[in-house]
């Protein structure tokens, strides 16, 4: 009996020839692609922010990769630190500096920049340090944040059966 069913097909669904269709939006390419390769060991988590890949281990975020024509200033790595860690990183990161696009002179965020004679070797040695999980980078974005009330909450709910 099932095999004497037929099935019904819409007709008139697809565009005709001279419809246009509507533009489909082009995933744009991985800035300094090689940086992810590098850190393939690693479980990561990568969102578009602000025109730039940003790159999370767990719940911090470690890098963020940016390469914008039009605002080359700051194109490169950028490394999520703060400022007590900044000198021992020069140290092995020479050509690490604040970022400009923020108009401060000291930024937590520092940046490798993709115009540094140095810029891979530089790069693939902040990989290095984010794969021996370097204490120095990374942070956990307020938004990843537990707050201690929540935290609380949590702790008062695990007793529970």
């Amino acid at each position: 009996m099932l095999g004497a069913m037929t099935t019904r097909r819409r007709v008139g669904t697809f565009p005709q020839p001279d419809q246009r269709l509507p533009a489909v939006k082009q995933s744009k390419p991985v800035p300094h692609a090689f940086v992810l390769e590098a850190m393939g060991a690693l479980k990561l988590e990568t969102r578009r922010m602000f025109g730039s890949l940003a790159v999370y281990v767990g719940n911090k975020i470690v890098l963020i990769l940016r390469d914008r024509p039009g605002d080359p200033a700051d194109n490169g790595v950028w490394i999520a630190t703060t400022e007590e860690h900044h000198l021992s990183l020069r140290r092995e990161l020479p050509n690490m500096r604040s970022i400009q696009l923020f108009g401060k002179p000291v930024t937590h965020w520092q940046v490798l920049p993709a115009d540094a004679p140095d810029f891979e070797e530089a790069a693939l040695r902040a990989c290095e340090l984010i794969l021996a999980r370097d204490a120095r980078i990374g942070k956990v974005p307020a938004s990843r944040r537990i707050s201690p009330s929540k935290k609380a909450s949590q702790r008062a709910g695990k007793g529970r059966a």
